[in-house]
């Protein structure tokens, strides 16, 4: 009985040390819901994808005014933002499917010819990843209460990290959590709001990226090797 019980209590042990550093207790997102993150720590995310604006293809005077109109909209917001410049590979897969799909319809056979070259051509590019990138861009709209907004930016990444690993859900949190969300995203949408006027004046597209694509992004940004693989199943 005795061999019994210490093995069992080296399981027990060995249990408690998996669930303390699993990758579930290492990510500081509790959950996502209604185009929203929600942290362990009860506070919010809401992710805007903006699009480019190549200044290259204006003239000074017109540069010039973006950046001006750019420099009056950061220094207008009275609360902290991340940007988020994301480089990845260009997949062309379902664009080779597509093409696929739809040259088998042409009933030309000289334009069919040329299109199963072009397929080829574009099999080749996507079998040799990186000659094709695209740049994403994203905003990161946080939410804290008023008083802890700075607090909150300034603590040290050390710090942050320690709260993430003793973030704990219990039915409490739970609770409270669930009243803080529905009291900060009235705020959180009211700064969305403001970015998309303030980015919408200089010719830039807003949107902001609902439950299914910030799942996607977040997969990306963590699993950026299996993310094509686990995307087609």
């Amino acid at each position: 009985m005795g061999l019994f019980n210490l093995g069992d209590q080296s399981k027990i042990q060995k249990n408690k040390h998996e669930n303390m550093f699993n990758t579930e207790t290492m990510l500081p997102f509790s959950e996502i819901k209604n185009d929203t993150v929600i942290l362990k720590d009860g506070w919010l995310r809401s992710i805007l994808r903006i699009s480019g604006l190549n200044l290259d293809l204006k003239n000074w005077d017109e540069q010039q005014i973006v950046l001006e109109q750019y420099k009056k909209f950061l220094n207008g917001l009275d609360f902290p933002i991340q940007i988020l410049v994301r480089n990845s590979y260009l997949d062309l897969s379902n664009y080779i499917n597509y093409m696929k799909e739809n040259v088998t319809k042409i009933e030309n056979l000289t334009l069919q010819k040329q299109g199963d070259w072009y397929i080829k051509f574009l099999q080749e590019i996507d079998m040799q990843q990186g000659l094709i990138y695209t740049k994403d861009f994203y905003i990161i709209v946080p939410y804290y209460d008023w008083e802890k907004d700075s607090e909150k930016i300034n603590k040290s990444w050390f710090t942050k990290f320690l709260d993430v690993l003793n973030s704990k859900d219990d039915a409490e949190k739970i609770v409270w959590r669930y009243r803080d969300f529905i009291k900060g995203r009235k705020m959180l949408e009211t700064r969305c709001n403001l970015i998309t006027e303030g980015l919408n004046s200089m010719g830039i597209w807003v949107d902001k990226i609902t439950n299914p694509e910030i799942i996607s992004l977040l997969f990306r940004c963590h699993n950026p090797l299996i993310h094509n693989s686990q995307s087609e199943l």
